[in-house]
């Protein structure tokens, strides 16, 4: 079992990646398999609206999309972390997710995931629930913890501050083992992901 956390910060080891690591350290410690994988701190460009990722599976722009696409095909489980940037998720991790997500069904699909965020003080829950809206499109059973997943501080040391931030976070990471192991007994019994239905599309113009 793998999990992939994704660190959407700017900043490779900043409070999105403190975060992330005690998560981290919970998964290990559960047996399960990681990678924090950091979207980088170069410009992310948005979807182009072009469709060409329907017909080869990626996108037609060369960057860190593709190379973490090819990695979430292995992975079981996914947390993508944020700060919060004027109460929404980074610019750059929204054009990363919007581009990984488009058209990428079978990749994610029934795999776990979670959102966490950090932020100085507020926007949290705006930015936490912009990100879980790319698993509820996308059929990915949503993991929770004690409280809703987010860390408060301006630096590092400010989030080890954050004692409550950090317990949530580890029980997220506790959570998210829990449900990878009930979903592999599952499978080793003969229980199925749910039949799919040919997709319906209901436009409002006519």
């Amino acid at each position: 079992m793998k999990v992939i956390l994704v660190n959407g910060s700017p900043h490779i080891h900043g409070c999105t990646y403190t975060a992330l690591t005690e998560i981290e350290r919970e998964l290990k410690a559960e047996g399960v398999e990681t990678e924090i994988f950091h979207i980088g701190n170069r410009p992310v460009s948005g979807c182009l609206g072009c469709g060409k990722c329907l017909e080869t599976g990626k996108c037609i722009i060369e960057d860190n999309v593709n190379v973490f696409l090819e990695k979430a095909k292995d992975a079981d489980g996914f947390i993508f972390g944020s700060p919060v940037h004027f109460a929404s998720a980074s610019g750059a991790l929204t054009s990363f997710m919007d581009r990984a997500f488009y058209g990428k069904g079978k990749i994610f699909r029934y795999k776990p995931a979670a959102a966490v965020v950090s932020c100085r003080r507020g926007g949290s829950t705006a930015s936490f629930d912009q990100l879980n809206k790319y698993f509820t499109i996308s059929s990915m059973p949503v993991v929770s913890s004690k409280y809703w997943n987010m860390v408060h501080g301006n630096t590092p040391e400010e989030v080890r501050q954050d004692l409550e931030g950090l317990q949530t976070m580890r029980e997220l990471g506790r959570n998210m083992a829990w449900l990878l192991k009930c979903i592999e007994a599952g499978k080793q019994n003969g229980i199925t992901p749910p039949k799919k239905e040919i997709p319906v599309k209901t436009n409002f113009i006519r």
